[in-house]
């Protein structure tokens, strides 16, 4: 089977919703509400149709598409700038050392503060496969196409960039951390939090949370151990972000404290490595690649074989036919 990832369309809500309900929770930027999914995809047409070339708050929705079937199988999201829509907020771990002359002693104490840090960068992020298709790359593709698409528009990026992994969520989709720590000050479950965030922002933390550093020490062992640890399903993620060149900076997620990952643009991989060329022939090819072609609503993105010309790139029938290029047309590769 082939797939495609493209912009996302009004007729793909239906798909989208019904991969929202299979998050299991604690996926900020799929909520399992149709009302805010058509939102997104509003946002993101409006993204899709502006032709300048400014960094400003902007969401693209995207979605992995079997081409035979024409279903919808995952979908990821880029935001261009974080903190101007709504503040974006992170813990950031930190260490308190204080010194007694008496006791002859230094003492350390981990901490986790409240900062936006962070506000201005871009993010990846929403980046969701179907249970039904967790093989054969799809997941990788769904995450570095998003970098080829970055890089295709670069001036509307900023110049760091982070994403959010899922914390560590229970069984029953209680999260730990929440409880631990902000679940003591919002009178709320972690399941009501997340939801009310995912639909309404998160203002109501900057209203609530408290300003001072929280001691981690005087947190529940539980909420200590989740933090800065990705949900088990999120760890071949956090294993991909860093492939291509993201670290974890000690932020992490104030509902369920899982890693926040930074990195510069440029220096991200797959931006770095990616080259454009025109397609000299349609044939034989051997090298496994990611392609991409066009720009904006008109962006696609494939897995496919390659083989260097002499003049250009030598494309196989089937990456051709699926992301409908063509003898001459430009497309902009990336080893696998």
């Amino acid at each position: 089977m082939s797939f495609v990832l493209r912009a996302a369309r009004d007729e793909d809500l239906q798909h989208l919703y019904e991969m929202a309900k299979l998050t299991g929770g604690g996926f900020t930027n799929l909520p399992p509400d149709r009302k805010s999914l058509a939102a997104k995809l509003a946002r993101s047409h409006d993204a899709f149709a502006r032709s300048g070339d400014s960094v400003i708050d902007e969401l693209f929705l995207l979605v992995l598409e079997n081409v035979e079937t024409g279903d919808v199988r995952g979908t990821c999201q880029i935001f261009t700038k974080v903190g101007e829509r709504w503040p974006f907020y992170s813990y950031r771990l930190g260490t308190l050392t204080k010194h007694s002359e008496e006791l002859g002693r230094t003492f350390r104490a981990e901490t986790l503060s409240v900062v936006n840090d962070l506000e201005g960068c871009s993010e990846v992020g929403g980046l969701f496969l179907h249970p039904g298709e967790r093989a054969g790359g799809l997941g990788m593709l769904l995450a570095r196409s998003r970098y080829l698409f970055i890089r295709a528009h670069r001036a509307r990026f900023a110049d760091r960039i982070l994403a959010e992994l899922r914390g560590v969520i229970d069984e029953a989709g209680g999260s730990p951390f929440w409880d631990g720590v902000a679940g003591r000050f919002f009178g709320m479950s972690f399941q009501e939090a997340d939801e009310f965030n995912a639909i309404h922002g998160n203002q109501f933390i900057a209203d609530l949370m408290p300003r001072h550093p929280i001691y981690t020490a005087m947190l529940p062992e539980s909420a200590r151990a989740a933090i800065g640890l990705p949900h088990p399903s999120g760890r071949a993620a956090m294993r991909m972000l860093e492939n291509e060149g993201f670290a974890f900076e000690n932020y992490v997620d104030i509902f369920d404290g899982g890693p926040t990952m930074t990195a510069r643009v440029d220096q991200v991989k797959t931006v770095r490595e990616a080259s454009d060329a025109a397609v000299e022939a349609i044939g034989d090819a051997a090298e496994d690649a990611i392609v991409a072609t066009g720009t904006l609503a008109s962006f696609r993105a494939a897995s496919g074989r390659v083989a260097r010309g002499e003049d250009g790139v030598v494309l196989d029938p089937d990456t051709a036919r699926v992301l409908g290029v063509g003898i001459g047309d430009t497309v902009t590769q990336v080893a696998r």
